[in-house]
């Protein structure tokens, strides 16, 4: 299926029109999903919950079927009812009154600081020992209630009422509206990166929650990305003389190719070594399955 009855613009155009089945997009969508499997794995982390894992939106679902929030730029924290966890089922080191005000029962969301303000949220929450200060313009973005019954619609309204009667101010319920038509979703996607936003969530309204990759969680944003593993280093030429030039890397499918763009001079003199994850951007998938026009964004945060 494709997005027939929209006319988008040539920068978000991307995620939205290609077809689901047999496209590019659908390649890219596995490709993304093995790569995401080197650096954390779609199976239940070590002492933790698996969350649910969104796939791509190619207009494969009607948007009046499904709720609608921003994608949080942020790092993902599953809360067991005890522990606050990264997706990899590492701890989270949090202040304690971080989460002593969580309720005793499983959350899933984002650690936010705002747009934009995800390299400062990293360094925030990297640190073996966290700074109660800088903690305390931290958010913790909810949108879901694993484990419990119900479509997600109900437990979107659930979820809400459990913040609201929580009364910490550092836990927020990602807000919910009711998705209408295609025109409707991307004027709205259009306002939100306008804004500095990343993208948009889309939840089917009926759906049960279930762990890992999942088609009721669907992610639109204006282009697509990935992980893959850095497997080598390219030598650079003229200015770059003597520094990284490119990163030769893998995918968890083994497809190899190289990310030039996007390399900042600080990280051209201290590069990702070979083994580490990069997150990369894309345009779409050449006939070959390759990425074109592959970006680097930032080392993996899978944490």
């Amino acid at each position: 299926m494709t997005f027939p009855a929209v006319h988008l613009t040539r920068r978000t155009a991307l995620v939205a029109t290609a077809a689901l089945v047999g496209s590019p997009l659908a390649r890219a969508r596995t490709s993304h999903a093995a790569a995401t499997a080197v650096a954390a794995g779609d199976d239940a982390p070590p002492g933790g919950l698996a969350p649910t894992l969104a796939s791509v939106y190619a207009g494969q679902v009607d948007p009046a079927l499904c709720l609608v929030s921003e994608k949080y730029d942020g790092v993902r924290a599953v809360w067991d009812g005890r522990v606050l966890r990264h997706r990899s089922g590492r701890a989270v080191s949090v202040p304690p009154a971080f989460v002593a005000a969580l309720p005793a029962i499983p959350l899933d969301g984002e650690l936010w600081l705002g747009r934009g303000r995800f390299d400062e949220l990293s360094g925030v929450v990297r640190k073996k020992m966290p700074l109660v200060d800088e903690w305390g313009a931290v958010l913790y973005m909810v949108f879901e209630m694993p484990g419990e019954g119900g479509g997600f619609a109900e437990r979107a309204e659930r979820l809400a009422a459990l913040v609201a009667r929580s009364g910490a101010r550092h836990l927020v319920a990602a807000p919910q509206l009711r998705g209408t038509d295609r025109v409707a979703l991307q004027r709205r996607l259009e306002a939100t990166i306008a804004a500095g936003g990343e993208g948009l969530m889309l939840h089917v309204a009926s759906a049960p929650w279930s762990p890992g990759r999942s088609d009721a969680l669907l992610k639109l944003k204006p282009h697509l990305d990935a992980e893959a593993k850095v497997v080598g280093h390219r030598g650079g030429v003229g200015k770059y003389s003597g520094q990284l030039g490119a990163l030769d890397v893998e995918t968890g499918d083994g497809r190899r190719f190289r990310v030039g763009s996007g390399l900042s001079d600080a990280l051209r003199r201290d590069p990702p070594a070979a083994g580490e994850v990069i997150t990369y951007r894309y345009r779409d998938l050449t006939p070959r399955g390759l990425p074109r026009f592959a970006t680097y964004v930032r080392r993996y945060e899978g944490f």
